[in-house]
C-alpha cells in the first residue's frame, strides 16, 4: 500500500520553496534554508523530509498524553 502524498513542495521561480500540506501552505523557505531542502529533498524521502521540515508530523504519543491523569480536566 502506498504512503499518502500529504505533503507537496514547489520551487518557485524567484528562489524559494513552498511546501504545502494537504493543500494549504505550511512554509515558505528562502535563501540558504530553501538551499538546504532542496538538497535534503533529493537525497531523502521526499514526505519525511518535508514533515521534518515544517514540524508536521506525529510522533504517536498524541492520545496516550490526552489520556494522562494530569492532563484529564
Amino acid at each position: 500500500m502506498p504512503k499518502p502524498q500529504c505533503f507537496q513542495y514547489e520551487d518557485r521561480p524567484d528562489g524559494t520553496v513552498l511546501i504545502t500540506h494537504a493543500g494549504r501552505q505550511a512554509t515558505i523557505l528562502r535563501g540558504p534554508r530553501a538551499d538546504q531542502f532542496r538538497h535534503e529533498v533529493t537525497t531523502a524521502d521526499p514526505q519525511l523530509v518535508m514533515a521534518r521540515w515544517t514540524g508536521n508530523y506525529k510522533r504517536g504519543n498524541e492520545r496516550t498524553a490526552r489520556n494522562h491523569p494530569r492532563n484529564r480536566h
